[in-house]
């Protein structure tokens, strides 16, 4: 059973956060929607643990296609940051608020970058392309997830006060912005040979992942003895995390999303 305690601990977390939410609120959606996301990450987590090669990807599809499908498309609720500056601003505690505190801001001192790798429903997509692994050196343009990230607190603070901040105008916003980070997301992996481009370079939301990330409990942990330096954890990271350290500032320290490519490719198990 130790090898599936991340599992277990990741479905405890969820569950005590979607009950202690119902009985706050009395909100019975809530329950179960905390569930649903704890009970797939949980399988998801036990599938990794047990060396399934496709459990990402299990829980990528059924966490992030609830999100983008039934929470966004169904329900109209905005869950990309532009509908998270909406509900801020308009002091709705919703799905999207509360997605954004658990998930993306406070989440990740638990599990870093984790949404990244398991529940983005922009990266589901992205990940289905074939370059897996960038082999040059990263693009000097990771800057620009800073101005998107100015421009979508902008944009939504120019509706509000043009007074067209409505439900209905920032679900066609989620419409739309979900189409551009498909369009951007797809042209850069081809033009840059890298999936996960998008991730590296644009995605506004890595802003608030960052700096908690580097203090995240959940991580990959590396044996110096055991490791013989064959260099396969780096060669297979879609991040380009220098897997092989445990330093807390090693080169892309923060932008690891636990994906497991290194655990599985090292040779000697010196990573898990």
């Amino acid at each position: 059973m130790k090898k599936y305690r991340t599992a277990i601990l990741l479905f405890a977390i969820f569950e005590v956060v979607a009950v202690g939410l119902w009985l706050l609120s009395g909100n019975l959606f809530l329950l179960l929607n905390f569930s649903y996301i704890g009970i797939c990450l949980g399988i998801g987590s036990a599938l990794t643990a047990a060396g399934k090669s496709w459990a990402r990807l299990f829980v990528q599809f059924t966490v992030g296609a609830y999100i983008l499908v039934f929470l966004g498309l169904i329900c109209h609720e905005n869950m990309q940051i532009e509908g998270f500056w909406y509900y801020l601003l308009s002091g709705i505690v919703g799905a999207g608020t509360l997605h954004y505190f658990i998930a993306k801001i406070f989440g990740p001192l638990l599990f870093g970058r984790g949404w990244c790798g398991y529940a983005c429903w922009t990266a589901m997509v992205l990940d289905l392309l074939p370059y897996k692994r960038h082999n040059g050196p990263r693009k000097c343009i990771g800057y620009i997830r800073y101005i998107v990230f100015a421009l979508s607190l902008a944009l939504v603070v120019v509706l509000f006060l043009l007074g067209k901040a409505t439900p209905s105008v920032m679900f066609r916003l989620f419409i739309i912005g979900n189409i551009v980070y498909y369009v951007v997301g797809i042209a850069l992996a081809v033009a840059f040979r890298d999936n996960r481009a998008f991730c590296k370079y644009i995605c506004p939301v890595t802003v608030f992942l960052k700096p908690m990330s580097r203090f995240s409990l959940l991580r990959i942990h590396f044996d110096e003895e055991k490791c013989i330096r064959c260099g396969k954890c780096r060669e297979v990271c879609p991040m380009d995390v220098e897997v092989d350290s445990n330093s807390r500032k090693k080169k892309n320290a923060t932008e690891c999303i636990l994906c497991h490519n290194c655990t599985r490719a090292c040779p000697v198990k010196a990573l898990k």
